[in-house]
């Protein structure tokens, strides 16, 4: 199912000391009498020593990173059927626009087909760009036309997903299974639902169902993730809260911490509502693992505390009540779940993470010097490489990855408000850019706010 938009091309510099830049146009320059390879990302234009680079492939396919929280399949959709689609497509995407007049004028001509295919190809084009609330909004109309159409479903179902309303995404995905029964793409996209819905044995089932009518590799993927975490957790319980589905193993944690881990969950989605002004809309899944349980299961870095794919999952070996140091983890990881779905899975990993550090109560003071000198050295991870998952990363620059990012989100928030963080993620969630989700909130773009964050960190911490 298309959830994320297919990746764009890119060029990819590879540096000598094996680094990866990906870039949207490359070429190389004179400066003085050096040799240098000058790239473009987004409005930006950057250049580093020719003598560094080792190669640079042009027009490879830009990865695609979740953030922490992300739990959104990418798979392949489904080929639309829908009779006249190239004629009605050239009256609703003009100018790489949905247009509304000439969306509503086929609305209203007596022809649901016609009018179904015109809102699902707007939402389709809103979708690629990344704008599911819009997108949202088309499937709905579409459906309105046509409700029995499993392809609308299934699109209907995945962009349900992106908005955080997988609780609601279920119905609609059984539907198009009992529509088109023998499809893959519906089967697999029933599994992708019932996964985000902390149903993972049916999940399994139907991940298996499609495979059996085609291989896939990413529902194959999906479906030994699901494996694993079927195996490790096949004897454990279950407790609920207003807003949280605990799984646990019952010899390995009290009914006492149980109790206090699920009110203190509770506490810190509180907190999170009134920081944020947001609320998710379905229970969040919180698993407790033993420490090697935890790492069979994410098959995340060594250096990794907890992780959120779209379920907390928390070692908790030797921990016997809600510690000072377990509550942190807790208000970090259940930041990323609201975050994720503000910003509608398009938050990038340094504002994610950076948010995340700052709910759980942490401060650049403890090593603001040493950050404060990598700037000035120009030695900073530059933005672009924290757009991305963090797990490729060592444990060393993991460690500076998630300083810079906490130094970010506490620079947006003192000088802007915690208001225009939640702007940002809004934006995100429409389709726009990272960075001009900045532009359109604190005017900058990610070189200006380098800029800045370089200075007032010169301020605070290294005069």
């Amino acid at each position: 199912m298309l959830l994320p938009a297919l990746p764009a091309p890119a060029d990819v510099i590879h540096l000598k000391n094996g680094r990866t830049i990906w870039a949207d146009q490359v070429r190389e320059s004179k400066n003085k009498n050096e040799d240098r390879v000058e790239y473009d990302l987004g409005e930006d234009t950057y250049a580093i020593p020719k003598s560094s680079v080792e190669r640079i492939d042009v027009g490879g396919a830009a990865p695609v990173h979740a953030a922490s929280g992300a739990s959104a399949p990418d798979i392949t959709p489904p080929t639309p059927s829908f009779d006249h689609e190239a004629d009605i497509a050239e009256k609703v995407i003009r100018d790489g626009k949905v247009d509304t007049d000439a969306l509503a004028s086929l609305a209203q001509a007596a022809n649901p087909e016609r009018a179904a295919t015109a809102y699902f190809l707007a939402g389709k084009h809103e979708s690629d760009h990344g704008n599911f609330p819009q997108a949202k909004h088309y499937y709905e109309s579409a459906l309105h036309f046509e409700p029995d159409n499993s392809t609308l479903l299934i699109y209907y179902a995945a962009c349900l997903m992106r908005t955080g309303h997988a609780a609601e995404a279920l119905s609609h995905a059984q539907h198009a299974v009992v529509i088109a029964p023998d499809s893959p793409d519906a089967i697999a996209m029933l599994g992708f639902v019932q996964f985000a819905s902390d149903r993972t044995p049916d999940a399994i089932r139907s991940w298996k169902k499609s495979l059996a009518l085609r291989p896939d590799a990413t529902v194959s993927r999906y479906l030994a993730r699901a494996e694993r975490e079927s195996s490790a957790e096949s004897d454990f319980s279950q407790r609920e809260s207003s807003h949280f589905n605990l799984h646990f193993e019952g010899k390995d944690t009290s009914e006492t911490f149980r109790r206090d881990l699920l009110a203190t969950l509770d506490s810190e989605y509180d907190d999170l509502v009134r920081d944020l002004g947001y609320s998710p809309r379905n229970n969040i899944a919180v698993t407790l693992y033993t420490q090697q349980a935890f790492f069979d299961v994410t098959r995340a870095p060594s250096w990794t505390g907890a992780i959120n794919d779209g379920k907390l999952r928390i070692p908790v070996s030797g921990v016997s009540s809600v510690t000072p140091e377990l509550a942190r983890v807790l208000k970090h990881e259940l930041t990323h779940s609201f975050v994720s779905q503000m910003s509608s899975n398009r938050c990038p990993a340094w504002l994610n993470e950076g948010i995340a550090q700052i709910e759980e109560g942490k401060s650049s003071a403890s090593n603001g010097h040493q950050l404060a000198q990598l700037f000035a050295a120009g030695n900073e991870i530059p933005f672009n490489r924290l757009e991305g998952s963090f797990m490729s990363f060592s444990a060393p620059e993991a460690t500076v990855a998630y300083a810079e990012s906490l130094a970010a989100a506490e620079y947006l928030r003192d000088a802007y408000g915690m208001s225009e963080i939640t702007s940002i993620l809004e934006r995100l969630s429409q389709g726009i850019s990272t960075e001009a989700a900045l532009r359109a909130t604190v005017h900058s773009d990610y070189r200006q706010l380098r800029d800045e964050m370089g200075r007032k960190l010169k301020e605070r911490y290294d005069e």
